[in-house]
């Protein structure tokens, strides 16, 4: 395809797992990350054919991430060429290898903004998260380094009941450190996660710890959203009926014209290998861009086809009406039942069929 995409299944976000190497252990970590990089990792060369590639049907966000991106000693020459190409490229990151340096060489490639993981409001709880010791103050000075270079940053916080009591706490802090955006991740156990199966939030909990977020909207001045919990575009528009609102842009921002599961969609993750998958948490090899290309792959696997088909769902979410808008998450469904169009098993809402909320 030599024109970009339009239409509901433009592809506008792409995750691009540079690397498997990390620096940290962490306990949820998706890509149950390791020391040292994989042999079969794509070459810096590879890497300019796979933009070249994107940037031939789509213009996405491109966010680059591991395991620890930093560790890749050619991420700022693949950073920079994706923005020669007119890519928007931010980056993921554990924020433990940031100096001043290394975020005005950031800046340097054009990289618009990071994200900075912190599960906890003090080292005791995010260390541990980390199995790391050091890693919140590590976090803490590499944002102070990406501020004092005016690198644009977001405060990433994945939840379990672990550390569920931080959130109240997380948030106030992301607005004191002076963060743009605050991103939520509700726990999909795949990866190293698979050992916190026991500290899933249950769904009850799930539900209410979505509408307590909800009521932070107008409360502080962040960009709220929530990653692996696409119910929560349901309580969006269940809540704004309730409040006698319409939901439009300009009232909700981009969370309400948005939908939950984006999975192959507008969204899809690129390995370490250059396995394309619907996103990182659901490993179904669509294709790989060493081979057929991330532009063909997009348009011809069968499985973002599936995706893109809110009627072959199963379960609750194929009577649910709002399935246009929350889609469940797929990775969570395949995790629990190996099929990734069954039932979100997080949600507690009663579907009412015949209706259509999109």
């Amino acid at each position: 395809m030599n024109k970009r995409e339009s239409g509901k299944d433009e592809l506008r976000i792409v995750a691009w797992e540079l690397t498997c190497a990390c620096n940290l252990r962490c306990i949820h970590c998706r890509a149950a990350a390791c020391d040292m990089p994989s042999p079969d990792e794509l070459t810096t060369e590879e890497c300019y054919a796979v933009i070249d590639d994107i940037v031939s049907f789509a213009r996405p966000i491109v966010i680059l991430t591991g395991g620890e991106p930093l560790l890749r000693d050619d991420v700022f020459d693949i950073a920079a060429y994706g923005t020669r190409k007119g890519l928007r490229v931010v980056m993921a990151t554990n924020g433990t290898l940031l100096d001043e340096t290394t975020a005005q060489r950031c800046v340097d490639a054009g990289i618009k903004r990071i994200s900075v993981s912190l599960d906890g409001v003090d080292a005791e709880v995010h260390d541990e998260f980390r199995q790391m010791p050091g890693a919140f103050e590590g976090s803490m000075r590499g944002i102070e380094a990406a501020k004092k270079m005016g690198l644009e940053f977001q405060i990433n916080s994945s939840l379990t009941m672990q550390n569920l009591d931080q959130l109240p706490g997380l948030m106030p802090l992301a607005v004191d450190l002076g963060a743009v955006a605050h991103h939520i991740f509700m726990l999909v156990p795949v990866g190293r996660g698979e050992n916190l199966k026991g500290v899933e939030i249950p769904p009850d909990k799930y539900e209410e710890t979505l509408n307590w977020i909800y009521d932070q909207r107008e409360k502080v001045p962040l960009q709220i959203k929530v990653t692996c919990a696409p119910q929560y575009y349901r309580i969006l528009r269940q809540r704004a009926k309730a409040e006698g609102r319409t939901v439009t842009r300009q009232t909700d921002g981009l969370d309400a014209v948005t939908r939950g599961c984006l999975g192959g969609k507008a969204f899809c993750f690129i390995s370490h290998s250059g396995q394309i998958q619907p996103c990182g948490y659901l490993e179904l090899d669509c294709g790989n861009v060493r081979k057929e290309g991330l532009s063909v792959a997009w348009r011809k696997s069968k499985i973002f086809h599936d995706l893109r088909n809110p009627s072959a769902y199963e379960g609750k979410c194929g009577m649910c009406e709002y399935k246009a808008v929350c889609g469940g998450c797929r990775a969570r469904a395949h995790a629990k039942t190996d099929n990734y169009l069954a039932e979100e098993p997080c949600c507690v809402y009663v579907p009412m069929p015949k209706r259509d909320e999109s």
